[in-house]
């Protein structure tokens, strides 16, 4: 017998391929941000109808976004004070600091290339949506402004696919429209089906602020998720500032614990934290899936409207409720 006769032909060996620990805990943690970001917003609508018992409409877009823009440019000007601190060399004399990028008060100034999409940013999530959701809601309640933020995570994710190219799936693309016609039924029926110029307003809203997350995501993939909001909030500070000061100089203004609870969490809590979480999510997870998170919103909202304004919503919002949970499952399991 020749040796040859005896050898036998070694087959490949598939061995399916393990997903890294580390992608899949980045992942977990950018869900988490996400949700926390859809926590903060759902609290807009209520928050935002206390701010309107002491402030007009225009003095608490205004205030809110001048006071947003503040905190951003603290957060920004501490952080630049902490890294422009110089090193000390081998004798304890400062190390004189390579030539770097273009900096104000020691933060590194964004690429002149991404100063376009940081206004996109500002004029959408900044400015556009409360303003517009802001004049509806002296008219509308929160249930019926509930329609936007349900049908919000849809346009983020048809914006996307036009503005970075993704691909979602079939089934994602199934599980989202389900999930958007459930919360759309739900809120419309709420609100009796009538068309308003509240309606008008929520509507206009929806485009501007998908425009405005869709950039904001983008973006959170080539530089710090907070400082994508932090500079559209400075950017805002120069029409901010000026509106705030004639707004409050003709509307009326009543200091109540309501109002200013109201425009503190507007201005803190939706407009710089909710949205520096909710980039950083959507940095991790891509923009579809982080989107459709926001399905649940209009649902959180309710919750808030009943627990801190009253309002009492029909028994079908636990039916709608699963329906919109088992909606966002599909989308997270769904490829692409």
């Amino acid at each position: 017998m020749r040796a040859e006769s005896s050898a036998t032909t070694a087959n490949p060996i598939a061995v399916p391929a393990r997903r890294d620990p580390a992608r899949r805990d980045s992942a977990g943690l950018g869900t988490l941000q996400a949700s926390l970001g859809v926590v903060a917003f759902s609290l807009t609508f209520p928050a935002t109808a206390w701010g309107l018992e002491g402030f007009g409409p225009w003095s608490l877009v205004a205030v809110r976004c001048v006071l947003a823009g503040l905190i951003a440019g603290g957060c920004l000007l501490a952080v630049g004070m902490r890294a422009g601190t110089p090193e000390a060399g081998a004798a304890g004399v400062p190390v004189r600091p390579r030539k770097s990028p273009a900096r104000w008060r020691g933060v590194r100034l964004p690429a002149r290339r991404h100063w376009p999409g940081l206004a996109v940013v500002a004029a959408g999530v900044v400015l556009g949506f409360p303003l517009l959701t802001t004049l509806a809601l002296r008219t509308s309640t929160t249930a019926h402004a509930a329609v936007v933020v349900g049908l919000l995570p849809l346009t983020t994710a048809l914006f996307s696919a036009l503005r970075v190219g993704s691909r979602p799936s079939r089934t994602f693309w199934a599980a989202a429209l389900a999930g958007a016609a459930a919360v759309a039924v739900f809120t419309v029926r709420q609100s009796g089906g009538a068309l308003t110029t509240a309606d008008l307003y929520l509507f206009a809203a929806l485009v501007v602020c998908a425009a405005g997350y869709t950039e904001g995501g983008r973006l959170a993939r080539v530089m710090p998720g907070w400082q994508v909001i932090g500079w559209a909030l400075v950017l805002c500070l120069p029409l901010a500032v000026p509106a705030a000061t004639l707004a409050l100089a003709v509307e009326p203004v009543r200091l109540t614990a309501h109002g200013v609870a109201g425009v503190l969490w507007v201005a803190a809590g939706s407009q710089f934290l909710g949205l520096v979480v909710w980039y950083r999510g959507m940095a991790a997870i891509g923009i579809p899936r982080a989107s459709q998170l926001q399905l649940a919103q209009p649902l959180l909202t309710l919750v808030w409207s009943v627990f801190l304004l009253g309002e009492r919503p029909t028994a079908a919002a636990p039916l709608t409720a699963a329906a919109v949970l088992v909606c966002i499952a599909v989308t997270q399991r769904a490829r692409g």
